[in-house]
């Protein structure tokens, strides 16, 4: 049997009105691409860590931290790296300048450091170190904190602080 003239037309118009497929490499390709620039953007900047422990002191500042060895001093501790290393209360208790507990972290952290370790250019010259401290620790702990840094050849010294918004 036939298709009338009416039943063609319809199966034409069907046929040009049905939906593409959706392509799927190409929206993988496009979502690959987004996380891998996603990825490479996010590790290029540094963030130090945050803790509700520290009021840092406020600063202006125009340049940008570099990613470091971070000693952090709380009320109540010295932490290297998120690691407790001496309390501030023995340390106040010691007549010695130097901290030797951070004395022995550092050395540590020298140690294990590949980076540090090849070159040995950056150990004449000293190795970088950022203070997180509060803004209320005693100049005394800042001092012997000091002291040790440079005993143990960390030289560049650098200080967290808030940046203060221009205006």
């Amino acid at each position: 049997m036939e298709m009338s003239a009416r039943a063609k037309r319809m199966q034409r118009y069907n046929k040009m009105r049905k939906q593409p497929a959706l392509n799927l490499i190409s929206l993988m390709d496009i979502f690959t691409i987004l996380v891998f620039f996603l990825l490479v953007t996010s590790s290029s900047s540094q963030q130090l860590p945050n803790t509700k422990d520290l009021r840092l002191p406020t600063s202006t500042a125009k340049k940008v931290p570099e990613e470091t060895l971070v000693i952090m001093v709380t009320d109540k501790d010295i932490l290297v790296q998120g690691r407790s290393v001496a309390s501030l209360s023995s340390i106040q208790k010691s007549e010695s300048k130097l901290i030797e507990e951070l004395k022995k972290e550092l050395d540590y952290q020298t140690s294990s450091s590949q980076q540090l370790s090849v070159d040995s250019q950056s150990k004449k010259q000293g190795l970088a170190v950022t203070i997180m401290g509060d803004e209320n620790i005693p100049f005394d702990i800042l001092s012997r904190i000091l002291t040790t840094c440079r005993q143990a050849n960390y030289t560049k010294i650098a200080f967290a602080a808030n940046q203060k918004a221009k205006s």
